[in-house]
């Protein structure tokens, strides 16, 4: 039973996932830790900043790392497939629509006003993530890393894995004597 939930939660998430990945992850969010209880918000944080870290799109890494944690390859291969099918069709079907009827102001319509509505998912998991830092090691502390991360790549302009790198070494070899 385990494997047909992780193809319905894989499958939703991304189904309603529109703009790719990074959206599609507070709807993951909401699947895999408050919904079915597979990972705690500890375990998807480092899930999250792990596979953020990693060459590739994040969905599937997500969707492999949750799959094989549950259900083992099984697992892998049934949260990968939903995971991938739905936006493959999905592509397919849309562009086809969305070519023929480019012009029109329905079509037009509908993608401005999904934008705000993604935004605002990502600002919630934002916060919800947010919370067991600062529970753990302070929100100064979360809020300093948080501020210099966001330095890091805006100003400087750099790549986010060496930041979460970055972040990484921070929590292994500073942060311990800091608490």
């Amino acid at each position: 039973m385990e494997w047909l939930q992780l193809i319905f939660g894989f499958f939703m998430a991304n189904l309603l996932g529109y703009g790719g990945g990074p959206s599609s992850i507070p709807l993951m969010y909401e699947e895999i830790v408050p919904h079915y209880g597979w990972l705690n918000d500890e375990e998807f944080s480092n899930m999250l900043a792990l596979g953020n870290a990693l060459p590739g799109p994040i969905a599937t890494k997500i969707a492999a790392y949750v799959g094989y944690d549950v259900y083992g390859w099984a697992g892998f291969a049934a949260a990968l497939t939903a995971t991938v099918l739905p936006s493959a069709a999905a592509l397919i079907i849309l562009l086809n629509v969305m070519q023929k009827y480019r012009q029109s102001p329905v079509v037009k319509g509908m993608t401005l006003l999904v934008q705000p509505v993604i935004a605002i998912m990502m600002a919630a998991l934002t916060v919800r993530m947010a919370m067991t830092p600062a529970e753990s090691i302070g929100i100064w502390q979360t809020l300093f890393i948080a501020a210099a991360a966001f330095g890091a790549m805006k100003w400087l302009k750099l790549h986010p894995a060496l930041v979460i790198l970055a972040a990484f070494a921070y929590g292994g070899f500073l942060l311990p004597y800091t608490l």
